[in-house]
């Protein structure tokens, strides 16, 4: 064994710790807000893991599906998913949005991605401070509510395929502020359609070689408990102040983001990855 060894192993561990922090993390994230997590795994990706933005986004994507799994089962045992609405929530996301976002994220340029995702974190914040579900729940669902769905459902895939997140940054307020759900119904659907989006999304960022599967793996599985555990928490959880937590946390990580690309710079690529084929 060479000197040099015992130190490469030494970084190793530490970068699989931050790793397998950032998944319990966004765990947390998925399981009390109906997110997939992204809105903090693709900063911190980049951030602390030095990660390039566009393998940020399809490695946060590909780590999404067990984390919403476990969420939305928290959800499910209390009763706060709305299946119909998931139902046509995914038709617009898996079939078209996440298919369509993921083709996007191959060709835009990655400083683009990271404004956008920042600038569709501050609008998804400024949209929950201003509504409020209904305790009633939302009305019976219509064709014209059916095929709102489905355009909401296409604007949170192509956002999932695009920007690496699960799309509930946009399905829950759109629940909240457009249809009346309750908050935690929102969240408990919203999870419910992450799971095809972020499959589907995924499988076509490995055709292009926009995903590290390795890192994926790790986040996923560690975030599993403790998205169970705060959805537990999310459904009983005052609904305006759940609101409020969420869009204050959405204004932290979309400045930062902001700030962060503010100007232009070449795009790191992460210790230890493989280059796209």
């Amino acid at each position: 064994m060479t000197a040099t060894e015992p130190a490469r192993s030494g970084t190793a561990a530490a970068g699989t710790a931050k790793i397998v922090v950032v998944g319990v993390a966004a765990g947390g994230l998925a399981g009390i807000f109906g997110v997939g997590g992204g809105i903090l795994m693709v900063p911190t990706l980049v951030l602390v893991l030095s990660m390039g933005q566009r393998l940020a986004h399809g490695t946060s994507l590909a780590a999404i599906a067990p984390i919403a799994i476990a969420g939305v089962a928290g959800y499910a045992l209390d009763g706060k998913v709305d299946w119909a609405a998931a139902l046509f929530l995914v038709v617009g996301s898996a079939v078209v949005g996440a298919p369509l976002g993921t083709r996007l994220l191959a060709v835009l340029p990655q400083r683009a991605l990271a404004l956008v995702f920042a600038l569709v974190l501050l609008a998804t914040a400024a949209r929950m401070v201003l509504g409020d579900g209904d305790p009633a729940g939302r009305a019976d669902l219509t064709a014209g509510t059916a095929v709102a769905l489905v355009l909401v459902g296409v604007l949170s895939g192509t956002t999932a395929g695009l920007l690496g997140v699960g799309g509930g940054v946009i399905m829950v307020p759109a629940m909240v502020v457009l249809l009346g759900v309750p908050g935690a119904v929102a969240k408990g659907s919203s999870l419910a359609v992450i799971i095809p989006t972020a499959i589907v999304g995924t499988a076509s960022n490995i055709r292009r070689g926009n995903a590290d599967l390795r890192v994926a793996a790790i986040v996923g599985v560690s975030g599993v408990v403790s998205s169970f555990a705060a959805s537990q928490v999310a459904v009983g959880l005052d609904e305006r102040l759940s609101n409020r937590l969420f869009a204050a946390l959405l204004v932290v990580v979309g400045g930062r983001m902001l700030w962060d690309n503010r100007r232009p710079r070449p795009e790191p690529a992460m210790l230890g990855s493989s280059p796209p084929p």
